[in-house]
């Protein structure tokens, strides 16, 4: 059922991991300048993509390629700079311990098998213990995880909450203290500048899982969130404005806003329609579902519990082909279940429960990449019970466009605040939103080529389709060093994107 993928015959395609040919034709202290900026104490809060996380862990080489690492260098170049410290972990495998036990998975690399190279946890263990607490201050204060409120919580780094899912690992390995805050540690370095990249998490979680949580609109009570839930457009501008409240006091700095999830290659790898059917069997399956479209559905319009264009949407239809879609349960249908379970249709529960919410998936819906090795997946070895087909994919595989309504609401209103914010206390901002927009429509150019959000060829976007790779993360750092010397007057030097890598056909990570 993996056909989605052949395109991904990439082994003979040479991909590199970096082209270190293309370097600063100056790279000398004292031509470049800083202007109105200064980055002698340069301080980074954010999530993920600040940290350097990359296909799907957080590991060395990734972190020593986040881009305020890379800002940090370029930044030395145009006056004398406090040594740049990150949280480093222990090594190229990713995950974490905690007390011995894994709680986060290893990285991905690319697993060369049968349906050709497919990105897959490496097989290695984690050598990073959350309870080693490691001695700071960090110049990178990045949280994986984190959300836009959570940078204010007092206790987010303590230890003692990890299990329970009250605090962070990541953030708990380099707290100064088990009751302090991410702002607080940040603040507690005296920054002379910083960059905010926060506000991802408090979107990209709901549309991860689906859709599987809920739009907090009008709620200011973050302890009633669900860990998917989209934060509150106007308590995300509340924080935001105390985040750049604090920092912008003594500091100067630039901020950065959320980009469209749906524009990374974690929606745009597995299609809608990835079913192969043999004649016999869609005949076969036609006729399962015969009753549902011609009896039910009909039906229901007659008794005015649904329209004709819910009933339309509704009908479940398979051909010859391999261009099948999927079926799905949308929450947001009429739910039929206790109408099916009556008169005239007398229907048992779990077929009334199964055809509740039923229907067929079309080219609105997003599939996440996560859901790929579960579509055409049989129940129980069962041949009769497959999911995406006879089984219909539950609400976390598939991304309505509903659902992806509320992401664009919650990602305009934050990036409104946002902009809002920055412009009010004086400070740099980068279009991140665009910027990724970019990668997905056009691709960006750079001196040796172009960079596009394609899955593993594209060379932007990591194995997990949504964190950026080294190249990528310079990118960010250009951007940012764009919007830095129109702001500041300043002139610092931009990265050299070909001299970052990308993805790798190697799955040593040592």
């Amino acid at each position: 059922m993996k056909n989605y993928f052949k395109y991904m015959a990439i082994l003979a395609l040479g991909i590199v991991s970096c082209e270190p040919e293309f370097e600063n034709s100056i790279d000398e202290e004292g031509f470049y300048s800083n202007g109105e900026a200064d980055f002698s104490n340069y301080v980074a809060l954010g999530n993920s993509l600040t940290a350097g996380y990359a296909d799907g862990a957080l590991y060395l080489e990734g972190q020593k390629n986040s881009y305020p690492n890379i800002l940090a260098q370029k930044f030395s170049l145009t006056q004398e700079t406090s040594v740049f410290t990150q949280p480093l972990v222990n090594d190229n495998v990713g995950g974490l311990l905690l007390g011995g036990n894994k709680i986060a998975e290893p990285r991905f690399v690319l697993s060369v098998g049968a349906d050709g190279p497919l990105p897959a946890r490496y097989n290695g263990t984690p050598t990073t213990e959350v309870t080693e607490l490691q001695e700071g201050p960090f110049s990178n204060m990045a949280v994986p995880g984190a959300k836009s409120f959570h940078l204010l919580a007092n206790g987010y780094g303590n230890v003692q909450g990890v299990s329970t899912g009250a605090a962070n690992p990541y953030f708990a390995r380099f707290a100064t203290s088990s009751n302090t805050s991410i702002l607080a540690d940040a603040l507690g370095q005296g920054p002379s500048f910083f960059t905010l990249w926060i506000g991802n998490n408090d979107v990209l979680s709901y549309a991860t899982s689906g859709g599987a949580g809920e739009f907090q609109l009008n709620n200011t009570d973050f302890t009633t969130y669900g860990p998917n839930d989209i934060t509150d457009p106007n308590a995300f501008a509340f924080v935001y404005n105390q985040l750049v409240e604090n920092l912008s006091a003594s500091a100067k700095g630039v901020v950065i806003n959320i980009p469209s999830v749906m524009d990374s290659p974690f929606f745009n790898v597995v299609p809608v329609n990835p079913i192969p059917l043999d004649a016999q069997t869609a005949a076969a399956l036609n006729a399962q579902f015969g009753a549902y479209n011609t009896a039910i559905l009909p039906g229901m319009v007659q008794a005015g519990v649904i329209t004709q264009a819910e009933a339309d949407s509704r009908k479940i239809i398979f051909t010859e082909g391999d261009s099948n879609f999927v079926t799905l349960t949308d929450e947001d249908l009429t739910p039929l279940t206790s109408i099916l379970q009556g008169a005239p249709f007398n229907l048992d529960a779990q077929t009334a429960g199964l055809l509740s919410q039923l229907r067929q998936a079309n080219s609105s819906d997003l599939i996440p990449l996560t859901s790929a090795g579960f579509i055409g997946t049989q129940v129980n070895g069962n041949p009769q019970l497959v999911n995406g087909v006879s089984v219909p994919l539950r609400d976390e595989h598939v991304l309505t466009a509903v659902e992806q309504g509320y992401i664009n609401q919650a990602t305009m209103a934050y990036n409104a605040a946002i902009e809002n914010i920055a412009g009010a206390y004086g400070l740099g901002l980068v279009d991140a939103n665009g910027l990724l927009s970019d990668f997905n429509q056009n691709g960006i150019e750079f001196d040796g080529g172009t960079l596009t959000s394609e899955f593993v060829l594209g060379g932007a976007f990591s194995l997990d389709g949504l964190h950026l790779t080294p190249r990528g993360n310079a990118v960010i750092a250009n951007a940012i060093i764009t919007e830095i010397n129109s702001t500041y007057n300043a002139n610092v030097p931009k990265a050299d994107v070909g001299s970052y890598g990308t993805i790798t056909l190697s799955q040593d990570v040592q």
